[in-house]
């Protein structure tokens, strides 16, 4: 399995994306997308990409406008409507037609979600990992507070492993595996995690702008493509409330939870997770 970086262009410039081709090329089953979340890259999705590409999918993953490699908004516009528009730039770029199937966690989540709403030939299926229309509120905020809580950056790896092991402690034992890929060296040798903090403007009190609640659960009543709603078990985002409500508001969708996993489901149980959308895709 080849991977082949690519150089692509969304609103804010340059979109740098991963492709994953099947082993067998002749046997290809069609192209699914994957949408990192909100401070991620798109390395987050990495095992998964590669496990599918694996199953005769090629895989797509990219790191959103202000994420990893890609350019930061000149004008500081990382609305929904943006991400979207750079959704659909770069799959008119690749030029491989409808995905079969876009996953999208948190961020990339609302995306895919919000992107089916305006398009709604945008993909044949729909995995949301860890988001619904409304996130449970007290989740999100502590998202924000750890996101918000280091921008001065560190002075050493050790320092930001300690941090994101703070906020999920199952990542205590990978201590700074990987973790190069989320952060970078400034010029002053501080490590600062590798996206741009105006994607995190500040809200008014009560508000969050991560979530678009009246806009997400209107989005999910225009989508008629098979859905699914990969939850994690320890998650204090998405919820048992949180997933009946989504059901109750999308009844064609289903949803599976894992166990042991917390928001960020694919690095907490990635075999799991594989296990079920590999399932979604295969059914």
């Amino acid at each position: 399995m080849a991977e082949v970086p690519l150089i692509l262009r969304g609103g804010a410039g340059r979109i740098v994306a991963d492709v994953r081709e099947p082993a067998m090329p002749a046997t290809a089953r069609g192209l699914v997308v994957l949408l990192h979340g909100g401070g991620q890259t798109r390395h987050s999705w990495s095992r998964a990409a590669e496990t599918l590409a694996g199953d005769g999918w090629t895989t797509l993953t990219y790191d959103a406008r202000g994420h990893g490699e890609s350019d930061w908004a000149g004008d500081q516009d990382y609305s929904i409507e943006r991400y979207i528009d750079d959704l659909e730039c770069v799959l008119d770029q690749l030029g491989r037609g409808r995905p079969a199937c876009v996953a999208g966690a948190s961020l990339g989540g609302m995306t895919a979600l919000m992107g089916l709403a305006r398009r709604s030939d945008l993909t044949d299926r729909l995995v949301l990992v860890d988001i619904t229309p409304r996130p449970h509120p007290a989740g999100i905020e502590r998202i924000k507070r750890f996101m918000t809580a280091h921008l001065d950056g560190f002075e050493t790896l050790a320092e930001a492993a300690e941090a994101v092991a703070d906020y999920n402690p199952g990542k205590r034992r990978s201590g700074q595996q990987n973790l190069h890929r989320n952060v970078r060296l400034g010029a002053d040798g501080r490590w600062r995690w590798h996206w741009d903090p105006a994607i995190l403007p500040e809200g008014n009190e009560g508000q969050n702008p991560l979530v678009w609640p009246d806009e997400a659960v209107a989005a999910a009543k225009s989508v008629t493509v098979p859905t699914l709603l990969v939850a994690g078990g320890a998650s204090d985002v998405v919820r048992e409330d949180e997933v009946g409500e989504f059901l109750a508001v999308m009844p064609t969708a289903r949803a599976v939870t894992l166990d042991g996993a917390g928001h960020m489901v694919v690095g907490d149980r990635n075999d799991a997770f594989v296990k079920a959308i590999r399932a979604f895709l295969d059914d």
